[in-house]
């Protein structure tokens, strides 16, 4: 049992205080030289610390580095190869310092580092003097300086680490990309140089050397090239994602930079949630609201996926689906479900591939009115799937007949069985115009009726309306009869008086099936609005039940504090577990 305030060194087994720098720093870069570069612990000192010099005149080591690796087991001054300086996340100083100690040590490589920025520096010795030099990454295990960059095909491998690793790029591209320093912008670049990382993975053979690599001498210019001379290749392959004018526009030494942090690693390989998260963590920034538009939390999307319970027999649809998410977790639990099926009928990996593809391909539909969202959720898709998307820019309160061609040909109204979405709330960005609010029954004034005391529609129009209320029926528009949805709405649809008659119109749709309470800190730090979630089945009139159980939940808790802080406590994650208990307690089937 660890001692309160403490963690257990990644590599020396040993308590150590937990202060920042420890936890966010250099727990994080110990692990990735273990993980992703491949040194065995034997040849890491974190605890004891190593000691350097501070200046040239001193007798004994005094300077503790807080990670030091060595060419043997044998951790002498002769033997040290490497140190690392680790500083806490709000810390950007020190670089110079660290040259110091660097300058006085054998070791020759250093590599400096915050929990948010990396600096790699080889220091050079000649005539007399120390020169550093910063270069794109250390080698792995086993190679020498030289041999950074000179990756073949089959040296690449899956990492774990991907969201430091992406965390530090977003950082180093916001504090120095010449030019290109918006976040939205930012991210973009980043979609356009994973998609070249992906095609040089997907088209090289095991022994072919690849072509998004930054050399040790190789200067930024010649990367620059390559890099996009390959990206003319990538737009011609993922014509869903890209547009014929797409550039990569960031200055060469950024692009050096994002090749040199992301080469040793294999994406087509990576656990495909370690992609997605470390993607979100990058372009997180970029989404704060401008639109109403926030990352739905992963335990949310999960939890929702989860009780809908899709398969490969769903055609599933997010008519505001922003950059993806419920459709890469809907995607994901189909998978999960083939994998499983693969095992029973013995399917080999061929076939298996082939029906997770179709899957991809056939089964995922998503919406998205901002264009930079719909790319984002394009690059996902194509990230995890087969680049074949499902994605389509449109407006989806728009009337259908308004629609490109391509989206019509493969979305309709009343044809899909399982529906998914967080739509966009609030009065600041009201729906207007009467060719939008006369497709729904919701966008006319209702009035209640003196004798039966029911609310009922009116042939006159509503000047405008939110958002999240007219979704609702569009996404009721979308479903089949049977079909099951899970949406995420404020609370006052649930509760209000004013807002009675949509209580009144959904119970005439269908049966509600559940309400899930969740609380205030869900979408925070990003909006403080207060949600719940309704699971909703669209049913003939006839067929609705005249008094049936509804699933009643409220978390408490939802693994985050109102500064998106990561608690122990999440109530979220629970959820989905209780429905199918009460559901097989109540014999309540979707299907």
């Amino acid at each position: 049992m660890t001692k309160e305030g403490y963690i257990k060194d990644f590599i020396s087994d040993l308590e150590v205080k937990a202060t920042p720098e420890e936890v966010e720093a250099v727990q994080v870069f110990a692990k990735q030289l273990v993980e992703d570069y491949g040194y065995p612990k034997s040849y890491i000192q974190t605890r004891p610390q190593w000691r350097v010099k501070v200046r040239p005149s001193d007798t004994k080591k005094s300077y503790p580095v807080d990670i030091a690796a060595f060419t043997s087991e044998k951790h002498t001054e002769d033997t040290i190869f490497l140190i690392v300086e680790c500083k806490k996340k709000t810390r950007r100083d020190g670089k110079t310092q660290f040259q110091d100690y660097l300058r006085f040590s054998k070791a020759q490589l250093g590599v400096w580092f915050n929990g948010k920025e990396r600096l790699f520096l080889r220091k050079i010795e000649k005539a007399g003097r120390v020169e550093f030099k910063e270069i794109p990454n250390i080698p792995k295990f086993g190679q020498s300086i030289d041999d950074i960059g000179a990756l073949k095909r089959r040296d690449l491998k899956p990492t774990h680490n991907l969201r430091a690793i992406f965390r530090a790029i977003r950082n180093h591209l916001a504090a120095n990309a010449v030019g290109t320093t918006r976040d939205e912008t930012l991210a973009q670049q980043l979609i356009n140089l994973i998609f070249c990382k992906i095609y040089d993975e997907k088209f090289k053979k095991p022994n072919d050397i690849v072509e998004f690599r930054v050399g040790i001498e190789e200067g930024p210019k010649k990367v620059e090239k390559r890099i996009k001379e390959l990206f003319k290749r990538v737009k011609t392959k993922y014509k869903e994602v890209f547009e014929e004018n797409d550039e990569i526009k960031l200055d060469a030494k950024s692009i050096a930079y994002v090749v040199g942090e992301l080469q040793n690693y294999c994406l087509l390989e990576a656990e495909r949630d370690v992609v997605a998260d470390a993607f979100e963590t990058f372009i997180g920034p970029s989404l704060k609201g401008a639109q109403g538009q926030f990352f739905t939390p992963r335990n949310v999307v999960k939890m929702m996926v989860d009780i809908l319970d899709p398969d490969e027999n769903d055609l599933i649809i997010d008519p505001a689906c922003g950059s993806g998410g419920f459709l890469i977790e809907s995607l994901k639990h189909i998978w999960t479900k083939l994998d499983a099926k693969a095992k029973e009928y013995g399917w080999n990996e061929r076939e298996l591939k082939k029906e997770k593809m179709e899957a991809s391909f056939n089964n995922i539909r998503g919406i998205e009115k901002d264009s930079f969202l719909a790319k984002v959720a394009k690059a996902y898709m194509a990230i995890i799937g087969d680049g074949r998307s499902g994605i389509f820019c449109e407006d989806s309160l728009d009337k259908p007949s308004n629609w490109n061609v391509k989206t019509r040909q493969k979305i309709d109204l009343s044809n899909f069985s399982v529906l998914f979405t967080n739509p966009p709330f609030g009065s600041k960005i009201p729906v207007k115009g009467d060719e939008k609010l006369k497709q729904f029954d919701l966008g006319h004034k209702w009035k209640k009726n003196r004798n039966t005391g029911k609310r009922e529609r009116t042939n006159k129009l509503k000047d405008k309306e939110a958002p999240q209320i007219l979704f609702i029926e569009r996404c009721l528009q979308f479903l089949d009869y049977g079909g099951r949805m899970a949406i995420v709405l404020p609370d006052g649809i649930y509760g209000n008086e004013s807002l009675g008659y949509i209580r009144q119109w959904l119970l005439e749709q269908g049966r509600i099936v559940a309400i899930i309470d969740v609380p205030i800190e869900t979408f925070m730090p990003n909006t403080s609005t207060k949600t719940s979630i309704l699971i909703f089945q669209k049913l003939r009139k006839e067929e609705i039940p005249e008094n049936y159980p509804i699933f009643m939940a409220v978390a408490e808790t939802c693994g985050h504090d109102r500064r998106g802080k990561p608690l122990a406590d999440d109530d979220i994650k629970k959820v989905s577990g209780e429905f199918k208990d009460w559901a097989e307690k109540n014999s309540f089937k979707f299907k």
